[in-house]
C-alpha cells in the first residue's frame, strides 16, 4: 500500500443537518438529469420518428429494463454500504481488497445480465401482454438496449464508491456530460437518419458506455486513495464479495420485487386501449420527478448512517434518521405540488398537437399525476427507512418487508380488486395501489427501525461498561503510583 494513501472521516464529525442536503442535492440533481435524458428520448421518438406506436414501444419496455438494471443497482448498493462502513471505519487494505473486487463482479455480471436480457426480451415482452402492433419493434428496442448492459453495471458501481466516499458531486459531473452526449446522438439519429427506437437505443447505450469509461477513468485516477483503481490490484476475494453480495443480494431481489409487481401494473395498463399505454409512458416520466428527487435522500440516509455505524457514534445515527425522515417529508409534499403545476406542459412535449388522440392521452396522464404526485411522499419516507436501515447493516429485513408490503399487496390488489371489480378496471383503479403499499411499508420500516434503535442502546451500553472498565483501571494505577 503507497504510504500516500489518506482516508477522511467525512461524514463521521462536523455537522450532519446540513451536509446531508449539500451531499444528497447533486444526487437529485444525477436522477433529475437522467430523468430529462429519458424525457428527451422519448419525446425525440415520440414527436420526430413519424411512428404512431413508437413511444408505446419504448414505454411498454421500462418494467422489464427496470428489473434487469434494479438486479445490479443492487449489487452496486451493497457496494455502497461495504463501503461506507469500510471508509468511516478507516480500514484501508480492506476497502482496497473491496473495490477491485466488486469492480470485476460488476462487469462480468453485467455482462451475463447483458446475455439473459437478449434471450429472455421477446419471451418477456410477450408474456407481458405486449400489444402485436408495437411487439416487434419493443423487442428491438430491448434487444438494444441489452447492448449496454454491462457499461450501466461498471457506471453504477463507480458511482456507489464515489458518494460512499463523500463525493456525489463527481457522478453528477460524469453523467451531465453523458447525458449531453446522448441528446445529440438523439436527435442525429431519429431527425438526422430517420431512425425510430432503434435510434434512441443505439443513442443511450453509447452515452452508457461513455459513463462507464469516464467512471473507471475517475478511479484510476484516485491511486493514492484506498479506493483507487488499479489494473494491477484486481483481484477476486470471495470473502469480501459474500459480504458486499450479503447486502446487495437482497436489495437487488427487493428491487426486482418491485420491478416484477411493476410488470404486473404494465401488463394491465397493457389490457387498455394504446392511448392509455402512451398516456402511462408519459405519466411515468413525469412521476419520476418526484420519486428521483426524494430517493437522494435514502442515499444520503444509507451513507452518512453507514459512516457512523463504522465509526461506533451513535448518536449521531440516530440524528441522520431523525434528519433524512424530516426533510423528505417536507421535500416530498413540495416537491409534488410543484410538479403537479407543470404536468399539462411537460406531458405536450411528448405529444404532437395535431394528433388526434391529444386530449385522450392528456387526460389520462392528468389523472395518473394527480393521484400519485399528491402521495409520492410516502414513497420517500418508505425509501428513507430502507436506506437508513441497509447503512445500519440490515440486509434481509428491508428485503422482506418490500417483498411483503409492497409487491405482495400489489400483486393482491391486481388480481383481488383491479380485475375483479368493472368499476375498479380504470388507470386511477390500478394506480390507487402504490400509495396502499408504500403506506403499510413505511409502518413495516418503522417497526424494524425501533428494534435498530434497541440495538443502538445496547452498543451505548457495552461502550459505558467498556469505559467505566478504563476509568477503574486508572484509578486503581493511580492509587498504587500514590503509595508507591
Amino acid at each position: 500500500m503507497s504510504g500516500k494513501m489518506k482516508i477522511k472521516k467525512n461524514f463521521t464529525e462536523g455537522p450532519l443537518f446540513f451536509r446531508i442536503t449539500l451531499f444528497a442535492v447533486p444526487i437529485m440533481l444525477t436522477g433529475l438529469l437522467q430523468i430529462c435524458y429519458n424525457m428527451a428520448d422519448n419525446i425525440v421518438v415520440g414527436k420526430f420518428s413519424n411512428d404512431p406506436v413508437a413511444l408505446a414501444a419504448v414505454g411498454c419496455t421500462s418494467s422489464f429494463n427496470n428489473l434487469i438494471i434494479n438486479l445490479l443497482l443492487g449489487i452496486a448498493a451493497g457496494t455502497g454500504v461495504v463501503v461506507a462502513q469500510l471508509y468511516g471505519a478507516n480500514q484501508h487494505r480492506v476497502l482496497e481488497k473491496t473495490v477491485h473486487t466488486t469492480f470485476l463482479f460488476s462487469f462480468f455480471g453485467g455482462v451475463a445480465f447483458m446475455i439473459i436480457g437478449l434471450i429472455l426480451s421477446k419471451p418477456v415482452l410477450t408474456l407481458m401482454g405486449t400489444k402485436p402492433e408495437v411487439l416487434d419493434k419493443a423487442v428491438l428496442y430491448m434487444r438494444i438496449i441489452c447492448l449496454g448492459i454491462p457499461a450501466n453495471s461498471v457506471y453504477n458501481f463507480g458511482a456507489s464508491v464515489f458518494r460512499a466516499t463523500g463525493n456525489s458531486k463527481l457522478p453528477l459531473a460524469i453523467l451531465a456530460t453523458s447525458g449531453l452526449f446522448n441528446v445529440g446522438l438523439n436527435i442525429m439519429f431519429v431527425v438526422g437518419f430517420g431512425r425510430s427506437v432503434d435510434g434512441v437505443a443505439m443513442a443511450t447505450i453509447s452515452s452508457q458506455y461513455l459513463s462507464a469509461i469516464v467512471v473507471i477513468g475517475a478511479l484510476m485516477l484516485k491511486k493514492d486513495e484506498s479506493y483507487g483503481l488499479s489494473r494491477k490490484k484486481l483481484c477476486f476475494d470471495p470473502v469480501l464479495l459474500r459480504r458486499v453480495l450479503r447486502y446487495g443480494i437482497p436489495t437487488g431481489i427487493q428491487s426486482s420485487m418491485f420491478s416484477i409487481s411493476n410488470m404486473m401494473i404494465a401488463s394491465a395498463v397493457n389490457t387498455f386501449p394504446t392511448t392509455t399505454v402512451s398516456a402511462n409512458t408519459i405519466a411515468s416520466n413525469i412521476d419520476a420527478i418526484a420519486f428521483t428527487t426524494m430517493n437522494s435522500f435514502s442515499q444520503a440516509a444509507m451513507t452518512f448512517a453507514g459512516q457512523n455505524y463504522g465509526a461506533g457514534k451513535t448518536d449521531r445515527i440516530r440524528k441522520v434518521y431523525r434528519y433524512t425522515v424530516s426533510q423528505v417529508l417536507v421535500l416530498g409534499i413540495v416537491i409534488g405540488q410543484i410538479v403537479r403545476l407543470v404536468v399539462r406542459p411537460l406531458a405536450s412535449l411528448y405529444i404532437n398537437s395535431a394528433d388526434p388522440n391529444f386530449e385522450v392521452i392528456m387526460g389520462t396522464v392528468l389523472q395518473i399525476t394527480g393521484l400519485l404526485l399528491t402521495t409520492y411522499v410516502l414513497c420517500g419516507v418508505m425509501d428513507v427507512h430502507a436506506g437508513f436501515l441497509r447503512g445500519m447493516g440490515y440486509s434481509f429485513s428491508p428485503m422482506i418487508t418490500s417483498v411483503m408490503c409492497i409487491c405482495v399487496s400489489r400483486i393482491l390488489w391486481i388480481y383481488g380488486i383491479f380485475y375483479r371489480f368493472e368499476k375498479m378496471k380504470t388507470p386511477i383503479g390500478l394506480y390507487v395501489s402504490y400509495p396502499v403499499s408504500w403506506g403499510i411499508a413505511i409502518v413495516a420500516f418503522a417497526i424494524i427501525a425501533m428494534f435498530a434503535f434497541k440495538k443502538l442502546r445496547e452498543i451505548d451500553k457495552r461502550n459505558e461498561k467498556a469505559n467505566v472498565s478504563v476509568k477503574d483501571d486508572v484509578l486503581v494505577a493511580e492509587a498504587d503510583t500514590e503509595r508507591v
